[in-house]
């Protein structure tokens, strides 16, 4: 893989990042959605995070877009305001290069910048290389909902991971 680059998304990732997402949606049990979401829901979405200041990132790689990374706000009511959930998805051919690791350390670092002091992660279908990657950044397990998914005729875990942003 040539030099890998994390940036600040732009309107212009929004159809390799609606490629990326539905491949996943289609394919996998990390996310619970069961129909991609189109490029302008992507545009949409890039635009609606960066009015609020939060981060969202994408890895560059062979030219092209070969993940993405973002943080909400954990919940809306304002007592979260301070607590962001991220969301990680690499392209099927980038997987196992580092390339989650790049995105996550530095959504890491801008989502502290944003003002977030807690991030969590909310992993669908429990994967364990999004469960490894989280805690090889610093994020522990704090709770586990049994069988509230159902994909792909099989019954999912959603596992919480989370980690401190304050310095």
């Amino acid at each position: 893989m040539s030099a890998l680059a994390v940036r600040a998304v732009a309107a212009s990732d929004a159809t390799a990042i609606a490629a990326i997402y539905g491949h996943h949606v289609l394919h996998g049990t990390a996310t619970f959605d069961t129909d991609p979401p189109d490029a302008a829901f992507w545009r949409d979405k890039i635009a609606a995070l960066a009015e609020r200041g939060w981060p969202f990132v994408v890895a560059e790689a062979e030219g092209g877009v070969i993940g993405y990374a973002y943080a909400t706000q954990f919940r809306d009511r304002p007592a979260y305001r301070e607590a962001c959930e991220d969301s990680i998805y690499v392209a099927p051919d980038a997987i196992g290069r580092g390339v989650g690791r790049a995105l996550l350390t530095v959504l890491v670092e801008r989502a502290a910048a944003a003002g977030f002091r807690e991030m969590l992660a909310v992993i669908g279908g429990a994967e364990p290389a999004s469960v490894a990657l989280h805690a090889r950044l610093g994020f522990v397990e704090t709770g586990r909902m049994r069988n509230v998914g159902i994909k792909f005729g099989r019954r999912l875990d959603t596992l919480y991971m989370q980690r401190s942003l304050a310095g």
